[in-house]
């Protein structure tokens, strides 16, 4: 562990967090969950917002520092334990084409999706941050298609962080299931720590119901 000492995780069941969770687990690391119930407003009261104006999970405290922000979150833990070996090196070949596709799924993709199923009419070209949605969608196409991971046959936290927001997104209908992003998501899902993880979200989910 850190000399930070213990990670704490804000964490609502259903959200985007799993992913963080996901990544916590894959690296091996022990963290304090900090669940929110963001179905009575826990997430807009003055405590939380103190912790993360934006309202919103996931959310780190590690020691001293605050993070917030998923891709913001990835870059900080997987590099944080090196030795899971779920991030390359800052001398390594594949950092760069690593950070490209974390950055491109908080500043292209998901906008996009966003976008798009809330049937908003989209702006001139040149002033949206992905362009076009068409664009945006082969763009991650060709780059899966050239897989199996992001990084080619290097599994890395890219993968994670896709692959939960993927299969999310595909139940959903706000992706296409093309056979290349299914496969995908059934690759990445099918690790023993999406299962962990899938479970103690409804663990939590079903305490909250009740």
């Amino acid at each position: 562990m850190s000399e930070a000492g213990p990670i704490v995780v804000f964490h609502a069941p259903n959200t985007r967090s799993f992913a963080t969770l996901l990544l916590l687990d894959e690296l091996g690391v022990p963290y304090h969950l900090h669940v929110l119930n963001m179905k009575s407003g826990e997430q807009r009261e003055p405590g939380y917002l103190a912790i993360n104006p934006m309202g919103k999970v996931p959310a780190i405290k590690h020691g001293d520092a605050l993070t917030t922000e998923q891709v913001a979150i990835y870059i900080h833990l997987a590099d944080l334990f090196p030795e899971a070996g779920l991030a390359p090196a800052l001398d390594d070949p594949m950092r760069g084409p690593y950070l490209r596709w974390l950055v491109f799924y908080g500043s292209c993709f998901e906008p996009a999706v966003v976008d798009k199923s809330l049937e908003r009419e989209p702006g001139r070209v040149a002033m949206m941050p992905y362009g076009d949605f068409d664009t945006m969608l082969s763009t991650l196409v060709k780059q899966l298609e050239s897989g199996p991971y992001f990084l080619g046959e290097r599994f890395s936290a890219v993968d994670l962080l896709w692959g939960s927001a993927l299969n999310w997104m595909v139940q959903w209908k706000l992706v296409p299931d093309l056979p290349v992003i299914t496969a995908y998501v059934e690759r990445v899902t099918a690790r023993p720590a999406f299962a962990r993880v899938k479970a103690k979200d409804a663990e939590i989910a079903a305490a909250q119901e009740a």
